[in-house]
């Protein structure tokens, strides 16, 4: 990837910042940026890509900006769009949020940090971390001390002689269920998104080794497709060495020190719904509407849901509202038109009712709104949808201390939908 220059726009298309790395394309180009995205037809369907003759436009919208990147050679669009993003992160991180005041406010920080992103237009250091320790904000002067090790170093996400009293490792296994069922009772779509996410607490400069349940993995040892998980759409940390992870499956990295996500992946499968909701809507005489919604839960008996909330519509003009439920609390929220009820707790295997009572002046609204879906909010801890395990975490450092890893699951949901119509 290879880039001649970076500029932020305001949503006029008027330079605020610019930086120059190549000086191999005249820097008022971008005026022909602006009036090239006016002439896209389509607004609803923009491309982040605008070719002009032999330059082109990679560019971001955020908040009230564009961040622009110009290249005049054929590079990799989809680096160039995730370098953008990452830029976006890490001036969010210094400035809270990254729009046109906070860029006039902070221009010279701007600057340093551009200089920091990239040398003669090659990616260098974006990890925010690593920049925080030698390029300060403190009111609108920069503290610039001796460049840490890391910037310099092949580990450029970690800094060198950290030490800690009492070395851990937390790993959390987080899935999200995105479900849509028919009224019908019908899995229309249905997709589990998954995150390893890491706390990490190691004094020096530790490698960990990670092993899952891959199915890829359990292939190639012999150990057959039992209890092994396809998983899709893998995308690493950088710390991740790749060529280690595509020649035998494992996952060995030096990590960050404190929060990162390790990876990412995605599963496209049939997922039987964890929560069953049935609800049976009563009208009367135009007068009044009941509503009698059943929700089960479709998981082992052994896990158990928190903080669960069943989100139902009811029509704009209700009032009057009365519940009776067999566990948990319902409460009318009409600036939503809906009814939320919460269930503290919902174990596996489990069966709730629900009762709710509305006088309904006209039904006229009731007709002409459309019916929204009911909605599901949940968390299960110590469960995956998919089935993913930790085999091992093993931590190797050279002076030969012991680490204690602490690994949690939880499966919560995502966008979960539940058509009543």
């Amino acid at each position: 990837m290879s880039l001649s220059a970076i500029y932020i726009l305001d949503s006029k298309g008027k330079v605020l910042i610019s930086r120059n790395y190549r000086g191999d394309v005249e820097m008022n180009i971008i005026e022909r940026f602006m009036q090239l995205l006016l002439e896209q037809e389509d607004e609803s369907n923009l491309n982040p890509i605008i070719q002009h003759g032999e330059v082109a436009f990679i560019y971001v919208k955020h908040t009230n900006v564009y961040l622009v990147a110009v290249t005049k050679v054929n590079t990799n669009a989809t680096l160039v769009l995730s370098f953008l993003y990452k830029i976006i992160k890490v001036f969010c991180e210094y400035f809270n949020e990254l729009e046109e005041e906070s860029i006039r406010d902070n221009f010279v920080i701007i600057y340093e940090l551009l200089d920091e992103f990239m040398d003669f237009g090659y990616p260098q250091t974006t990890d925010c971390k690593i920049l925080q320790e030698y390029i300060t904000q403190e009111g609108h002067q920069i503290n610039q001390t001796k460049l840490p090790p890391a910037v310099t170093n092949a580990v450029s996400w970690r800094a060198e002689n950290i030490k800690y009293r009492k070395n851990e490792v937390f790993l959390d296994v987080i899935e999200s269920v995105n479900i849509l069922v028919s009224a019908s009772g019908n899995v229309l779509r249905s997709e589990i998104v998954g995150a390893i996410k890491m706390r990490v607490y190691l004094s020096g400069m530790p490698e960990l080794r990670l092993g899952l349940n891959d199915k890829i993995l359990f292939e190639n040892i012999g150990r057959g497709k039992n209890k092994a998980v396809e998983l899709e759409d893998v995308k690493f940390h950088q710390c991740v060495r790749l060529s280690r992870f595509e020649n035998d499956r494992t996952i060995s990295f030096i990590p960050p020190d404190g929060d990162f996500e390790l990876m990412s992946y995605r599963l496209n499968t049939q997922v039987k719904p964890l929560f069953w909701i049935e609800p049976v809507i009563e009208r009367f005489s135009h007068s009044r509407v009941e509503y009698m919604v059943k929700a089960k839960s479709q998981f082992k008996k052994r896990s158990t849901a928190n903080n669960v909330e069943i989100i139902i519509p009811v029509p704009s003009d209700a009032d009057g509202a009365k519940f009776k439920t067999s566990n948990g609390y319902c409460k009318y929220v009409p600036e939503k038109n809906c009814v939320v009820w919460n269930l503290k707790s919902f174990p596996g295997g489990k069966e709730y009712l629900m009762r709710a009572h509305f006088n309904l002046p006209s039904v006229q609204a009731e007709e002409t709104e459309g019916k929204p879906p009911i909605q599901v909010k949940f968390e299960i801890p110590y469960f995956t949808t998919s089935g993913i395990q930790v085999r091992y975490l093993k931590i190797i450092e050279k002076s030969g201390y012991q680490a204690l890893p602490w690994v949690r699951y939880i499966t919560q949901n995502g966008d979960y939908q539940i058509r009543t119509a």
